[in-house]
């Protein structure tokens, strides 16, 4: 059993490394490659693996063997450029042929061109899966729709700590099915290491949560007392700037934009990671625990 994880240093692929290390601990010949630009790099329990999204030579080397790949878009760059890693990948996958992806869209909803989520990078990985899939590679589609760790950026966390407030571009009555990073790597385990997994699987809390019981989860974590405030997609991103650049806080301000008119941020249990894969996203409480977050 050989798996290759993209990012594995970064906030997705990292807990999805972990988690395989930690799955594979003691079985005979079992090997995780951990994707990284930096040769000195080195993960307690799996092989580095030094490739690039931008050369189709190293991606294949990567993923010869492979009985599973991890990979999501990198959450910088812009859509030509992500496009062309796209189209990388497709082209070491095919050379290489592992025998199975498992994508995390990080958000961006596929196959659904209504949705407020289906966004620039929609095409980029619709057309990289269904290459993957004409190639005869099994795929798993995760997608979670917000990430609980954006609640974790400074101008957010810093309100409610200090103030006691829980700002966000969200109408406060708008129900979100929100997930983690960790939710999102016990998916990936789980569809990595099955005989046979789902071609997709949704990732987020059931029942989706609105933004005034996200205050309460995080007012009995703090044991105080925590109000939601929504504030303008426009300021949220102005705020944001100074941290994850102008460029991506324009593409953050977009996105909650598109959600004023949501009326939810959910999916059907059915399509669910419980239902799918036996896994269930953490709560808000749960999250925060695991995290350890104080």
């Amino acid at each position: 059993m050989t798996y290759t994880v993209h990012g594995a240093t970064g906030a997705q692929g990292s807990p999805v490394l972990a988690g395989l290390v930690a799955a594979l601990a003691g079985s005979a010949g079992a090997e995780v490659r951990a994707i990284t630009r930096n040769p000195d790099q080195t993960f307690e329990g799996a092989n580095t693996v030094v490739a690039d999204n931008a050369s189709v030579d190293s991606l294949a080397d990567a993923y010869r063997g492979a009985d599973g790949v991890f990979f999501h878009l990198p959450l910088a760059g812009d859509t030509e450029t992500l496009a062309g890693y796209a189209h990388n990948v497709l082209a070491a996958a095919r050379a290489a042929r592992p025998s199975r992806f498992v994508i995390s869209t990080s958000g961006t909803v596929i196959g659904d061109a209504t949705s407020p989520l289906a966004g620039p990078n929609t095409p980029v990985l619709s057309e990289l899966v269904d290459g993957l899939r004409a190639e005869g590679i099994a795929v798993t589609v995760l997608t979670p729709r917000l990430f609980l760790e954006n609640l974790l950026l400074p101008t957010v966390l810093s309100g409610v700590k200090d103030e006691g407030v829980l700002r966000y571009p969200l109408r406060a009555d708008l129900a979100v099915a929100w997930s983690s990073h960790l939710d999102v790597a016990d998916a990936a385990v789980a569809a990595l290491t099955l005989d046979v997994a789902p071609d997709a699987v949704d990732i987020g809390q059931i029942p989706a949560i609105t933004g005034i019981e996200l205050a309460e989860a995080f007012a009995e974590h703090f044991s105080r007392a925590v109000t939601f405030e929504a504030v303008t997609p426009d300021a949220f991103g102005a705020s944001i700037a100074p941290i994850i650049g102008a460029g991506a806080a324009a593409g953050v301000s977009q996105l909650y934009t598109g959600l004023e008119s949501a009326d939810s941020v959910a999916f059907n249990s059915a399509t669910g990671s419980t239902a799918a894969l036996g896994i269930t996203a953490r709560s808000t409480r749960a999250w925060l625990t695991d995290l350890g977050v104080n």
